[in-house]
């Protein structure tokens, strides 16, 4: 989904050498990269897919057939001894502020959050999930797939998401754990609801990247007659922080959990002290699964564990009961009148005042008296 800049600067962020392409997107990919000389080689999968195509002009980057390049390969597993923190992936943030910036993943992070991930979805391997968002979104391959991995259980991949396909696979493939975002999980209640199918496989289904109102959350559990439950994080810490348990969905709706098993979670002060129950401050975690700092960014690295704790840039409180409310990104946060707003209460509140309003953004604009 990168173009022209974002993907010339993550290549030379990462000071990749080489890249893997299907052939479908190259015309695209060298069209995004500024200098290919830096890359030794590009890797094609899929070459003789409907569609795929070389480009015209692709300097002196040779370009290599993966299907060449593993025939006759042993398949044996290579006996080499791994550190634990050493890195196992540089995933990069979305850029809404900055460049984007490379989180330096380590084996030992991502094998804990999928662990703890695993143990929260008492996930077995006897599961089926399904995935249909992309495997380079941290919320899809280690919110739940690597988790589906460290358990055994089996994935249905799909090629992008398509309510009518994936409605179908429920009912075939018996899906056990459904994965999607909440417009994702409306279109399915509507298409059950209109066109049924027996979707009595379904023991769980995750949201996640936004909250959903109470009476669609509702309607959701009545129509899948199964259990609900948000997971909330970020790409820093693996991802997955924090885990809103079924049992807490109807009793504190709008809520996004408890710690997850690996993971501390406090509200900070400004001046880096602890805040308590019910006072509103930035979450912070503590965990082994957070990164291991920014990419060739030490300086953003520092900034982000100030106080020896990772800062989310995510305003919230704790309640009473010990579940933490997400109030907002900090950037988000809108001022009038000397008073802080959550651009998403005003948003949820719109939304659920008529059914007619399907979605809605609320944005700060400069007012001479508010």
């Amino acid at each position: 989904l990168w173009r022209q800049g974002e993907l010339s600067h993550v290549l030379k962020d990462s000071r990749a050498r080489a890249a893997v392409v299907e052939a479908g997107l190259l015309k695209q990919f060298y069209a995004g990269v500024e200098e290919p000389r830096q890359l030794l080689g590009v890797v094609v999968i899929d070459g003789q897919a409907p569609g795929a195509t070389t480009p015209d002009d692709i300097g002196d980057v040779p370009l290599l057939d993966f299907n060449a390049l593993a025939a006759g390969q042993s398949s044996d597993v290579p006996d080499v001894p791994i550190e634990d923190r050493a890195p196992l992936s540089y995933l990069y943030t979305s850029g809404t502020t900055s460049a984007p910036k490379g989180v330096i993943g380590t084996h030992l992070a991502i094998y804990l959050e999928s662990l703890g991930t695993a143990i929260d979805t008492r996930m077995t391997e006897n599961d089926r999930l399904s995935v249909v968002l992309p495997l380079f979104h941290t919320a899809q391959l280690n919110a739940l797939c690597t988790p589906a991995i460290a358990a055994g259980a089996s994935m249905v991949i799909q090629r992008g998401f398509d309510a009518t396909a994936l409605h179908e696979a429920i009912e075939s493939e018996r899906i056990s754990v459904l994965f999607a975002l909440p417009m994702m999980i409306q279109q399915l209640v509507e298409r059950q609801l209109a066109h049924r199918r027996n979707v009595s496989s379904l023991r769980l289904t995750v949201y996640a990247m936004a909250p959903m109102p109470e009476a669609e959350l509702r309607k959701a559990i009545e129509t899948f007659g199964c259990d609900l439950s948000l997971m909330f994080g970020q790409t820093e810490m693996s991802p997955v922080s924090t885990f809103f348990k079924p049992e807490h969905q109807l009793s504190h709706p709008g809520a996004v959990g408890t710690p997850g098993v690996n993971v501390q979670v406090a509200i900070m002060a400004p001046s880096g002290d602890l805040l308590p129950t019910g006072a509103t401050g930035e979450i912070v975690y503590r965990s082994p699964q957070t990164m291991a700092g920014y990419l060739h960014n030490p300086e953003a690295t520092a900034d982000a564990f100030r106080h020896g704790w990772f800062h989310s840039g995510d305003a919230g409180h704790f309640d009473d009961d010990g579940i933490l409310w997400f109030e907002d990104r900090f950037k988000d946060v809108i001022k009038t009148g000397g008073e802080n707003v959550s651009s998403i209460e005003v948003e949820l509140a719109i939304r659920a005042a008529h059914p007619a309003v399907l979605e809605v953004a609320a944005i700060g604009l400069p007012h001479d008296r508010w």
